[in-house]
């Protein structure tokens, strides 16, 4: 395969991997955007880099230096050859930049969190506003969701996607739908007087949207929006997805409508036969939102 800064060989590999997750009893909810890359549920931030803004300049420059170079007909001198090569290797490099952060932050998301629900964007019909396209793109948010998902299901934990409608207009305390402008930064409710960032109002109307959304569909319990860890692991009104393990089978077994782990119900000396075994693959009725991993 080649690139900008020379060839590599790619070996394709065929591994189930993963990796064990000690839960954490935490839930979160994201919401991307251009200001803080994401701001989740408890109001955390992380810092959008920015890289091709930051690496315009020197793009600019490189990319007047090509133009100056180049020459009518088909053959082009070596210095514009070298001088391409330089602005491909910008490019590459703002690339890179994207794809680590988003490893490290989709990574660090799921081994702090049992349960992560993030919004289904468009983003290819987001980046056809002229104003907002380039950093948009900046941000990839995609990259980001796609590492998220992957990681989330080595990890075995709980991803999911919701719709993102009105997340930022609803109060997420009384439910209220507040009109704000994207220039409006601050949700302030005249129902129940809550004041709030307005990337974190949403965060929490995207956590209550994804458990809502489990309550619904996978177990059939309508209205359920509680933000504790219960609502994901033990609990009988959302069923955890069922990840097979070596033998084809799901190490999750339900107990009196509760999701155990088959560790536990063995230290408690609880027979298999007291238990029902969740089905490998188990789907959601839509199946639309809920990222389930056979």
């Amino acid at each position: 395969m080649r690139r900008a800064d020379g060839y590599y060989c790619q070996f394709l590999i065929d591994v189930e991997r993963q990796q064990n997750h000690e839960p954490t009893g935490q839930v979160t909810g994201i919401d991307l955007g251009l200001k803080e890359f994401y701001t989740d549920a408890q109001g955390n931030t992380v810092d959008n880099p920015r890289y091709l803004r930051k690496s315009e300049k020197r793009l600019k420059k490189a990319q007047r230096r090509l133009s100056k170079r180049f020459r009518k007909g088909p053959k082009q001198s070596n210095n514009y050859h070298k001088q391409r090569v330089k602005v491909a290797k910008l490019h590459l490099k703002v690339s890179r930049q994207r794809k680590d952060k988003a490893i490290k932050d989709a990574l660090a998301l799921v081994q702090s969190n049992d349960l992560v629900v993030y919004e289904a964007l468009k983003v290819r019909n987001l980046v056809k506003n002229r104003k907002l396209s380039k950093s948009i793109s900046d941000a990839s948010w995609y990259q980001f969701t796609e590492w998220l998902n992957y990681f989330a299901k080595i990890y075995r934990i709980v991803c999911v996607a919701v719709p993102p409608d009105f997340t930022s207009q609803d109060c997420s305390v009384c439910g209220t739908r507040v009109q704000k402008s994207l220039s409006t930064r601050t949700h302030q409710c005249p129902n129940c007087k809550t004041v709030l960032d307005r990337d974190h109002n949403a965060a929490i109307n995207i956590l209550k949207k994804g458990l809502k959304y489990l309550g619904e569909h996978l177990n059939g319990t309508v209205g359920h929006t509680e933000t504790g860890a219960s609502a994901v692991l033990g609990s009988p009104q959302v069923e955890q997805l069922a990840y097979p393990n070596a033998l084809g089978e799901s190490d999750l077994w339900i107990l009196n409508g509760n999701i155990e782990n088959l560790s536990r119900l063995v230290e408690q000396g609880i027979s298999s036969s007291d238990v029902e075994r969740i089905p490998r693959g188990r789907r959601s009725l839509t199946g639309e939102y809920v990222n389930l991993y056979n």
